[in-house]
């Protein structure tokens, strides 16, 4: 974490990860990811989710300025706008990805 970060800015990096924090949102951004642009519709198929639940997400990761939204007739279009979303996935994904081979190496010397 930046040093020199003011402490009264530290409200805004815990909200980005509680936006973040959440497995539903993670999978409509890895699904963005993997294949660009898609509307709500596309994403409920996808997802196997309701539109409800896929919206209300979008909202946020929208609000967040993760996602754009880009309005084409009765749709809305999402694509994933804040490029920082995928080193801060790679980061924690290699991390765990660490710990859990240490974890099955130290558990087969036992």
């Amino acid at each position: 974490m930046a040093a020199n970060l003011p402490p009264h800015l530290l409200d805004h990096v815990a909200e980005r990860f509680r936006v973040l924090g959440d497995a539903t949102r993670l999978k409509i951004l890895q699904v963005l990811l993997e294949e660009g642009e898609l509307n709500v519709g596309e994403l409920v198929e996808r997802m196997e989710l309701s539109q409800a639940n896929i919206s209300k997400h979008l909202r946020v990761l929208h609000d967040a300025a993760i996602v754009a939204r880009r309005p084409q007739g009765t749709a809305a279009y999402y694509s994933v706008t804040d490029p920082s979303v995928v080193q801060l996935c790679d980061l924690v994904c290699d991390r765990l990805r660490d710990q859990k081979l240490a974890e099955a190496e130290a558990f087969a010397l036992t």
